[in-house]
């Protein structure tokens, strides 16, 4: 009987070699299950990409907000041997804090730190090239503007987890949110370039505190432009000098003066109470109980109610508004939007400041002509639209919707046309001159409104709110213009004054000149605008 051999020296090398490969195999299966599934969160709790949002984009497809492709880094601390050495070289690299960097590594509570978010490819490649062991990045998404400043408070910003946070990026979030195609705003790029640089060189040359601007169609109540200033780079998002994410055309509630005279007038011509040819005294003052209602300027002895719009008398407005009387006053004001904060897609509103329990008569004469109360811009855009588009309800949107919107009758149709032909003699025979562009028939009127101390008691002296709203072609009205700047000091070229019709009239005298042609209002001969003048 033959005994069998044992395992050869052959058969032994294998065996052994199988085992090291085993054990290989295993301990990199361990090192995948340990970095995949047992790899504590970040510190920030983000272990996926956010969700992509859509595009936002003007109405002629331009980007306005775009999600672009960027990377999350983090540490692993554990692998730092040298943690103050790796704080100040990814600093660098990333512009994080390095006092930041330092404390996370010396003082995790986590096995991974976050370095740095949102980071490009060219800032990515600065860390690689660092060599700083144990890092890990995570994809994710970062909202870029690409139209930087100039549509800055209009769009607004999402935070860094992809959620609106201002603007239309809050107030169309959830069309934004659902990451597939574009979102078609109202917006058009040409023309908010050329509001926002008017509005801007009129403040630098105004030395404005503020400055801003609408454009809007008085039949769709399409916004088309807003314009607010100071702004801010909303791709950098640290603030600088006087920059300022508060869009004070939504967000912010101004004493107009005198634009509000449109409304006294067109209440009256609804109402009756007065005719273009109405003469009423003016003199050197109007007196009410204790207070006494004087002019901005030098009026004479009389006018007549044409000519009290187109001068800006506070008198003569004074007197036909306590003809239409509060409760009145109060119902028609209501009945144009003007009592409520105004509903749009975008978050910042304001609410009205007016006298709720003591609407008397000092408050129906000081309201007239546009002082003791308080709106928001964008809501007295709305009423100027109801009034020279027909007369009917229109709602602000910032949604491209070019189809005719306007809703019920607010006024009768005949008294928009009254008032069409009064804002016109306005800029033709009044403070409005300057807003007088040859062959596109500008209507509008001018507003200079002191501003309200602080403390709220009294007003201060030479401190201007001042602004214009005009609408072309006023009798056929497509577009209207708003224009506003707060505190303007004189200028050489307003021959040092500073009221409405030598700042802001012809600073939408500009805008509209610009505009008009690529909205397609043709201009027309001088002569056949004469022609057709009321």
């Amino acid at each position: 009987m033959r005994v069998s051999e044992g395992p050869t020296i052959y058969q032994r090398r294998i065996v052994i070699g199988a085992a090291i490969c085993t054990a290989a195999f295993l301990i990199v299966g361990l090192q995948l299950v340990r970095v995949t599934l047992l790899r504590p969160p970040p510190p920030t709790g983000i272990e996926h990409i956010a969700a992509a949002r859509a595009d936002l984009v003007d109405r002629n497809g331009e980007l306005l907000a775009r999600d672009l492709p960027v990377t999350d880094v983090y540490a692993l601390v554990s692998a730092l041997d040298d943690k103050d050495g790796a704080a100040r070289a990814l600093a660098g690299a990333t512009g994080a804090g390095y006092g930041r960097l330092k404390y996370a590594f010396t003082h995790a509570k986590h096995p991974y730190a976050l370095v740095a978010r949102q980071l490009t490819p060219d800032a990515i490649d600065r860390v690689m090239k660092l060599g700083v062991p144990g890092l890990e990045f995570e994809p994710d998404t970062k909202r870029y503007y690409p139209q930087g400043r100039v549509t800055a408070q209009l769009v607004g910003l999402t935070d860094p987890d992809g959620n609106g946070q201002s603007g239309l990026e809050r107030g169309l979030d959830a069309r934004l949110h659902n990451g597939t195609g574009q979102v078609v705003t109202s917006i058009d790029m040409r023309v908010q370039y050329i509001l926002d640089s008017e509005v801007a060189a009129a403040r630098n040359t105004f030395r404005a505190l503020k400055a801003g601007g609408i454009v809007m169609d008085v039949n769709t109540g399409e916004i088309l432009a807003m314009a607010s200033l100071p702004d801010f780079d909303p791709n950098w998002r640290h603030f600088e000098g006087d920059d300022s994410d508060k869009n004070i055309m939504a967000g912010d509630r101004y004493e107009l003066g005198s634009v509000f005279k449109v409304l006294s007038f067109a209440l009256a011509m609804e109402d009756h109470t007065t005719t273009p040819d109405e003469v009423f005294p003016i003199g050197n003052g109007l007196k009410i109980g204790k207070y006494t209602i004087h002019e901005a300027e030098a009026m004479p002895a009389t006018y007549t109610a044409r000519d009290i719009l187109a001068h800006s008398s506070n008198i003569g407005t004074a007197q036909i508004a306590l003809r239409s009387g509060p409760v009145r006053q109060r119902q028609f004001l209501e009945s144009l939007g003007l009592l409520d904060m105004m509903d749009s897609a975008l978050p910042e509103r304001a609410r009205p400041l007016y006298p709720r329990n003591n609407w008397g008569t000092i408050e129906t004469a000081t309201i007239g002509f546009g002082h003791g109360i308080s709106v928001a811009p964008l809501s007295y855009v709305t009423a100027a639209a109801i009034v020279v588009n027909g007369g009917r309800k229109i709602v602000p949107t910032f949604v491209k919707h070019p189809e005719d919107a306007r809703g019920a009758q607010i006024l009768k149709p005949e008294t928009s046309i009254q008032m069409r032909q009064l804002l016109r003699y306005v800029v033709t025979n009044g403070t409005g001159r300057k807003a007088d562009i040859p062959g596109y028939d500008v209507g509008g009127k001018t507003g200079s409104a002191e501003k309200p101390r602080e403390n709220g008691r009294g007003y201060q002296s030479h401190v201007l709110v001042t602004s214009f709203v005009a609408a072309f072609p006023i009798f056929q009205p497509r577009y209207l213009v708003f224009v506003l700047l707060d505190t303007p000091h004189g200028a050489k070229e307003s021959g040092g004054g500073i009221l409405a019709g030598m700042t802001a009239a012809p600073l939408a005298g500009r805008v509209i000149t610009r505009i008009a042609p690529i909205l397609g209002v043709t201009q027309k001969p001088v002569a056949v605008a004469q022609r057709e003048a009321p």
